[in-house]
């Protein structure tokens, strides 16, 4: 059996970006990247590498950096220093890289993943069909479908349309009667009008809160052990709410993270951090309250990350992040603006927001209405009462009648 760590082909080109740059990120860059330079060596710039003797192009063993990859185990001046040593392939890829010239792109030490890359709005691309595009999207589908040698499909019967559009928009079915309607005046105007309707309608909200539900890690019960109901459902609500309003993302962003530090905060703005609410939790006996009150700040870290970033955090919690730019010390500085929470696993679920629903502060406002009104009128002396207490006073200071007793002989 041929071995899977066997050199390959002398004679295959060497890619940096591809074969070389990732086993300078996985095994290098912890000592030798952005956060520290031991040695003064950084491999992850190309000038600052190729300017020293550590690669030299076309002469691998004139190279300080091949010399120290290939010397054994346990010498002192080893390299990765920490760590697995490289495995034969990937010296192999290393000595074939430097014998090839060290071809080092001059932007590799920005090559990053695309998430990572700053939008930029492309051109338009030449099409076969332009009529068929009826916004900038089409053009790239219609790019899509060229190089693939596909037509377009047709437009949907007006049936299927509106079933389309009511499973998406709604998440339910159109009623018969719907259907009917659309189908007898499938007209432009009329499908503008159907979208807007449905996009009124509150089932809008309720449809699209569920993904969010989902990144939000929502839930009507703690998840663990008893299962417990916990009172988070205003927090669901807000979100549908929130989207029927068509709320701005920023603005949907800023209350759910830092509602409760904004200038005199709604409770609709304070229910919205309920966001990071939605935790861990732990009502086992003999839990550690500090302990469960770290986890779930580790989670909301990891939370907030992946949902706004895309991205994992997870690993920088013990080491700097493998393939993403994130390092430890990123980790808990992310870590440390979160770290003023005041709840910790406890029992009652403490702190608690008092709330209503709408029906009950009607209520409660007209209450204290009727209240205010109460006291208005136990305030204010009638004229009876003021007759009364007159006619008390007056009593009161009159001197009594004392009849003294007589002995009885």
């Amino acid at each position: 059996m041929p071995s899977t760590a066997a050199e390959p082909s002398a004679s295959a080109a060497v890619d940096f970006s591809r074969d070389v740059f990732p086993i300078f990120r996985r095994s290098c860059l912890e000592c030798h990247g952005p956060e520290k330079q031991e040695g003064g060596l950084r491999l992850d710039r190309r000038d600052e590498s190729l300017a020293s003797v550590s690669v030299v192009p076309g002469r691998p063993d004139e190279s300080e950096l091949f010399r120290r990859i290939t010397l054994p185990k346990g010498h002192d001046e080893v390299m990765p220093a920490i760590g697995d040593p490289l495995s034969p392939r990937q010296v192999a890829t290393i000595r074939r890289w430097i014998e090839q010239g060290a071809d080092w792109p001059e932007q590799i030490e920005v090559a990053r993943h695309w998430s990572y890359v700053l939008p930029q709005r492309p051109s338009l691309p030449q099409v076969s069909n332009p009529n068929w595009c009826r916004n900038p999207l089409d053009y790239f589908v219609q790019q899509q479908l060229d190089e693939e040698g596909l037509a377009p499909s047709p437009r949907a019967e007006p049936e299927k349309l509106v079933r389309r559009l009511h499973l998406d928009l709604i998440g339910l079915p159109p009623t018969p009667e719907e259907v009917q309607a659309f189908v007898s005046d499938p007209t432009d105007e009329r499908l503008a009008a159907v979208v807007d309707d449905l996009l009124n309608r509150p089932q809008f909200g309720e449809r699209w809160a569920r993904p969010w539900l989902d990144l939000a890690r929502y839930a009507d019960s703690h998840g663990f052990q008893r299962d417990n109901l916990w009172d988070i459902w205003a927090y669901r609500d807000w979100v549908i709410r929130a989207l029927n309003a068509d709320m701005p993302f920023d603005q949907f962003t800023i209350e759910q993270l830092a509602g409760d530090l904004l200038p005199n905060p709604t409770d609709d703005q304070l229910i919205a951090t309920a966001f990071h609410r939605n935790t861990l939790t732990n009502n086992e006996g003999g839990t550690n309250d500090e302990e469960f009150r770290n986890v779930a700040i580790v989670d909301r870290v990891n939370t907030t990350m992946a949902v706004w970033m895309g991205t994992t955090m997870n690993c920088a919690q013990c080491h700097n992040h493998k393939y993403d730019p994130i390092s430890q010390q990123e980790f808990f500085q992310f870590f440390a603006i979160l770290n003023n929470t005041a709840d910790a696993d406890r029992r009652n679920e403490s702190p608690l927001l008092e709330i209503y629903t709408d029906q009950q502060q009607q209520q409660r406002r007209d209450w204290e209405q009727e209240r205010t009104q109460l006291q208005q009128q136990l305030a204010t002396l009638t004229p009876e009462l003021t007759q009364e207490l007159n006619h008390w006073t007056a009593r009161f200071q009159s001197p009594p009648n004392w009849r003294p007793l007589s002995t009885a002989a």
